[in-house]
């Protein structure tokens, strides 16, 4: 794990022009940054992730089973543990991702409560704001997106996931597997990332950077950006979309290991047209057979979703 400082940077900096040559290095060397001052209050993370954990701790298996899909490519309502598996997703192994999910879109929502609704709609909308601008400010620091076509593009089709990682059982401490989800990169513009610190200090979320893995701790007041796969897409390959992965702890750091991880994919609208060939020539991985495709079509041919576990499951939050 290489010992690199990930900058941070003020969005409401960025907006007036400030840092821009460090921000413009910083986004096509490496697409990873902290970001503070971008409309969403750590009040407003908590509110939503303590609405999804309570409902992750008292939901019935009932109420869970009612807002859970069997359909791998809609992100929406409760996933269960270990239900998902990017290692599958990504042609790197066969575990499964230790953490368990609830998620949310523009339309088609499962929502256990009016309340929860309410909550998390308010909670998506600041966030697809955050987002937006956050992207506005990715792309017009390249110099290689035509900014005449930048509201069409960020009329997106987001997800808004948010993960719980329980500590590890024993035989998924690092020892045995060393991953709690294996490295992507994510199929968005850009990520928005808000976690919570491990209580025993370990930090799991790593991206990265110049070939080496390199820790992203909870910073508070800031998010953590991951530009995704339509960022090269959309700059002619300016800006990187960096793997990361979640790390397990080892045996003697299981205790006091959970987190939360909020995430919000500024995904473009399936209809979000590429070039395959282009694509590859990024480093991105795209089996289609054909010229151009889809961000739709792409989209369909990376989600897998198990079905080894049936019954939803309450955390055990040691």
């Amino acid at each position: 794990m290489a010992d690199t400082t990930v900058p941070l940077f003020s969005l409401a900096e960025l907006r007036k022009g400030t840092d821009q040559e460090k921000f413009r290095r910083c986004v096509t060397e490496t697409g990873v940054f902290y970001l503070t001052d971008y409309g969403v209050l750590d009040k407003d993370h908590q509110l939503a992730t303590d609405t999804a954990m309570d409902f992750f701790e008292h939901g019935t298996p009932e109420e869970k089973q009612a807002v859970t899909t069997n359909i791998p490519t809609m992100r929406r309502g409760y996933s269960a543990l270990e239900a998902e598996s990017t290692a599958q997703v990504t042609k790197t192994g066969t575990y499964t991702d230790y953490s368990m999910s609830f998620s949310m879109g523009n339309s088609d929502n499962l929502f256990p409560s009016q309340q929860f609704d309410a909550v998390w709609t308010d909670y998506f909308d600041r966030l697809y704001t955050a987002a937006q601008e956050t992207a506005r400010v990715v792309l017009n620091a390249t110099g290689t997106y035509d900014a005449g076509d930048m509201d069409t593009l960020l009329d997106c089709d987001p997800v808004l996931r948010l993960r719980y990682f329980p500590e590890v059982p024993e035989h998924r401490a690092a020892e045995r597997e060393p991953r709690r989800m294996a490295p992507h990169y994510d199929l968005s513009i850009v990520t928005l990332i808000h976690q919570t610190p491990c209580a025993n200090g370990f930090v799991s979320l790593q991206a990265e950077i110049g070939g080496e893995m390199v820790n992203l701790p909870a910073v508070p007041d800031a998010a953590i950006v991951l530009c995704g796969a339509i960022a090269p897409l959309a700059t002619q390959g300016a800006v990187p979309a960096p793997n990361h992965h979640v790390i397990a702890p080892d045996a003697s750091m299981r205790a006091g290991s959970d987190r939360t991880s909020s995430v919000f994919f500024l995904r473009p609208s399936t209809d979000f047209a590429f070039s395959v060939p282009k694509a590859r020539s990024y480093g991105l991985d795209v089996s289609l057979d054909a010229e151009t495709a889809t961000f739709g079509e792409w989209i369909g041919t990376n989600y897998v979703t198990m079905h080894a576990d049936p019954e939803p499951q309450a955390p055990s939050r040691g």
